[in-house]
Formats: C-alpha cells, sequence, structure tokens
C-alpha cells in the first residue's frame, strides 16, 4: 500500500506535468494587471472602465468554451496510453476544426452578441462607447482563442505541459509589448489594447500550430504498422464529430452551470450595496489563487490519469490519483494557512477603501476554509477529465448549483452575507461529496471504467 501513496517516479510525473501549468496559470492575471497598468495612465479613467468591461465580457465568453481544452486532454490522453498514435492524430485534427468553427460561428454573430452582452457590465454612455470599440476589434481573435485551447489540450494529453507554458508565456510577453507600443507609441486607447490582444492570440496560434505540426509529424513516423490508419475523410462528415460532441457538450453545460454560480453570488451581493458587492469581489480573487495553485495538480491528473486508463494499467491509475491527491492537499492546507496568516494584508492590498476592507476581513474566515473543502473537487474533475465522465462532472455541477445552493441560499437569505457565503461553500463540498461518490461508484462497478484497486488484481 505504501508504494501506492509514495511512489516516487509517480510523484515526479505528476510534479513534471503539474508545475509549468501552475506558472502558465499565474500569467494570466500578470497580463492583467499590465493591462491595467498601461491604459490606467492614460488621461481619463473611463478607457480602464472600459478594457476591464470589455476585457470581463470575452474572459467570460471564451470560458464557457473550455472544454475545447478538457475534452481534448482526456480523449488524447487515453489514447497516449493506447499507443494510438493515429487517433492521436486525427483528435488534433478534429479538435481543430471544431474550434475554428465555433470561433468563427462567435465571429459571424458578433454584432447582436456584444449589443446585447456589453451594456449589462458597461451601461455609462463614456464606458459603453469606449467598450464597444475594444469589442468589436477583440471578437476577431475568437478562432485563434478556441483554437489555442484545443491545442492546450492536445499538448496536455500528450504528456506535455511546457509548450503550454511556452505558448502562454510567450502569447502575454508579446502582448505587453504590443499594448506599450500601440497606447505610447500610436496614441491608441482601448482599440489599441484590443488590438494587441488579437495579434498575441494569433501569434500563439501558429506558435502552437508550428510546435504541433512537427509533434505529430514524430508520432506520425513512430505509429505501430499493424495499427489502422487514422479515417481522415470523416474530418469532413458530421458523423465524425458525435463522440468529441457528446463529451464537449456535457463539459458545455458543466461550465454554464459555474458561470451561473459566480453570476448569481455577485448578483446578490450586490443587492447587498456596493461596498458589500466589492468586498465580495475583493474574497473572490481569492478563488483565483486557489485555482491556479489546484488546477495545476488537477491538469497533471487529467494527463495521467487517462494515460493509465487508455493503457489498461491499474496500479499506475491510482498511483496518480494519490500522488495527485497528497500534492492537492498540501497545496491546499499552504493556501489556507496563508490566507490566515496574511489575508487582512492581501486584502489591504487589494484595496484601500476602509469600508470595504473591513467588510472583506469579516468575511475572511470562508476563504480560509475554501481552499480545503474545494480540494476535492479539483481533484475528481481531473480524474473525470482523463477517463472522459464528461456526464458525471455535469451531473454532479448540476446537483451542487441547483439543489445545494441555490436552496441553501434561499433559506439562509436572513443571514445575508454569511448565508450567501455558506450556500456558495456548501457548493464546492457538494461538488466533493458527489464525486467522490460517483468515483467509489465507477470503482465498485467491475468491467466498467474503474476497477477497484483492493481487489488485488495484477496489473496487464
Amino acid at each position: 500500500m505504501s508504494s501506492l501513496w509514495f511512489d516516487k517516479p509517480t510523484h515526479q510525473r505528476v510534479w513534471a506535468l503539474a508545475w509549468p501549468m501552475i506558472l502558465s496559470n499565474l500569467s494570466v492575471p500578470l497580463l492583467g494587471l499590465v493591462d491595467t497598468a498601461v491604459i490606467g495612465h492614460l488621461p481619463s479613467s473611463h478607457y480602464l472602465a472600459a478594457v476591464a468591461a470589455g476585457s470581463v465580457f470575452f474572459t467570460t465568453l471564451y470560458w464557457a468554451f473550455g472544454f475545447l481544452r478538457m475534452g481534448t486532454t482526456g480523449m488524447v490522453s487515453q489514447a497516449v496510453g493506447r499507443e494510438d498514435n493515429g487517433q492521436n492524430r486525427f483528435l488534433l485534427a478534429q479538435s481543430l476544426i471544431l474550434a475554428a468553427f465555433i470561433g468563427g460561428f462567435i465571429w459571424l454573430i458578433s454584432g447582436p452578441l456584444i449589443q446585447w452582452g456589453l451594456p449589462l457590465l458597461a451601461s455609462q454612455e463614456g464606458i459603453s462607447e469606449e467598450a464597444f470599440r475594444y469589442a468589436e476589434i477583440r471578437v476577431y481573435g475568437a478562432p485563434a482563442v478556441l483554437c489555442n485551447y484545443a491545442l492546450l489540450g492536445w499538448f496536455l494529453g500528450n504528456q506535455n505541459s511546457r509548450i503550454p507554458l511556452l505558448l502562454l508565456l510567450s502569447s502575454n510577453l508579446l502582448n505587453m509589448l504590443l499594448d506599450v507600443i500601440a497606447v505610447y507609441g500610436l496614441n491608441m486607447t482601448s482599440d489599441g489594447v484590443a488590438l494587441a490582444s488579437v495579434i498575441a492570440e494569433y501569434g500563439s496560434c501558429a506558435l502552437g500550430l508550428a510546435l504541433a505540426w512537427r509533434l505529430q509529424k514524430q508520432l506520425k513516423q513512430t505509429t505501430p504498422s499493424q495499427q489502422a490508419a487514422p479515417q481522415w475523410q470523416l474530418l469532413a462528415k458530421l458523423s465524425g464529430y458525435v463522440h468529441l460532441i457528446s463529451v464537449n457538450r456535457y463539459l458545455f453545460v458543466r461550465t454554464l452551470a459555474i458561470l451561473f454560480s459566480i453570476a448569481f453570488f455577485t448578483r446578490q451581493g450586490s443587492l447587498q450595496g456596493p461596498d458589500m458587492m466589492a468586498a465580495n469581489a475583493v474574497l473572490l480573487n481569492f478563488l483565483l489563487l486557489i485555482s491556479n495553485g489546484l488546477d495545476g495538480f488537477a491538469h497533471a491528473t487529467e494527463a495521467l490519469s487517462g494515460k493509465a486508463y487508455g493503457s489498461k494499467k491499474q496500479r499506475d491509475f491510482y498511483q496518480v490519483i494519490a500522488a495527485s491527491l497528497l500534492w492537492s492537499l498540501a497545496t491546499a492546507l499552504l493556501l489556507s494557512g496563508i490566507f490566515l496568516v496574511a489575508g487582512e494584508w492581501i486584502i489591504a492590498g487589494l484595496t484601500g477603501i476602509d469600508s470595504v476592507r473591513a467588510l472583506a476581513n469579516e468575511y475572511l474566515i470562508w476563504v480560509i476554509f475554501l481552499p480545503l473543502v474545494g480540494v476535492w473537487s479539483f481533484l475528481i474533475d481531473g480524474i473525470f477529465v482523463g477517463t472522459t465522465q464528461a456526464k458525471a462532472m455535469q451531473n454532479t455541477m448540476l446537483f451542487s448549483v441547483f439543489l445545494v445552493f441555490l436552496p441553501l441560499w434561499w433559506f439562509t437569505q436572513g443571514l445575508g452575507n454569511q448565508g450567501l457565503w455558506l450556500a456558495f461553500i456548501a457548493m464546492f463540498v457538494s461538488r466533493g461529496l458527489t464525486g467522490l461518490w460517483v468515483f467509489w461508484r465507477l470503482c465498485q462497478t467491475d468491467g466498467g471504467y474503474y476497477v477497484h484497486f483492493a481487489q488485488g488484481r495484477s496489473q496487464p
């Protein structure tokens, strides 16, 4: 049993995949800080407000299609486990075509999409006009952004997290450089920041495609002669995308449920006044730090558990889960400790408004416990992505949002913001418990996705 939990090579593989993804995640908020710093030194504040509104709009929009990354990772990692290089390359082509199609569709309907979505975030006349200028340029990057999702998923599925790190860092650095050139060199405003983002997105996509082309050529050369060649003609037929779309539709619904829960939480906080809304927004930044830390191990779990499942190596499968669990728990404990000791300092660094700071400090206790209750859902999601249990991810999320979060919020409205946070934390608890229950059921199902390692079956 000790070798299951403390297998050194497995821990090394988990860390080798996790640390580049953690750094990749941390580079994203860094880019937002640079955008803010560049545009924030213009003479009027409405430029900054416009970029902020536009950025939130596109972040939310693109996040809804994050299934292009997760679905690709799961299926590719299983193909790697089966050593099916032909299917591996075919999945890359399928995912890129689907991503380009969705991105192109977003671009085609961008007019009504922006006209409907932006006013929800930018209602003042000056802010709205600049935000529309930003959005009308930024939307041209949609195909590149979604293709980048597919590329990131494919590289991660191939047990390579360093190329995703390279792509994200190069994109962010190029964006930062172009921001400075556009704003200070060409005297542009929010439109310059948008143009810089679009160029950086296509630059990252071009680099990713070049690296993927090189890697897939290597896969083609190493394909065993007995493997069936991919049926490339299926790329032109809808029937060839049935499995990919089936997996991704569940992930899409699951992502929409997450977005709904965050939007609902933000909305209910705003109804309690601007200071309470601002305090909750400050505390949600802690959730960003939590996801950045725990997502790295979740990504490693996706790739390694999918490979072990694809190769039918049961002991490897459970060793990956054990190693990822230990490191995820250690990270969660570290984050909770940091928030306990330095939480008020972090809040002070995020806002200088005394009333907002006081409210955020009052509700800080919820955020201190959040890593410990949320770590389970991150890990389980990693396992489910790797083994393409997308329907289970959808159902546990829907249950947690609509049968736990919303009812508990309803019955605790008398507690005000404390009740809102209680319901929000309960949603994470529910995601973890329901996910663990589904995982346990799958482990108990003989001949199903997983086989319980306690049965003592030998590794193939």
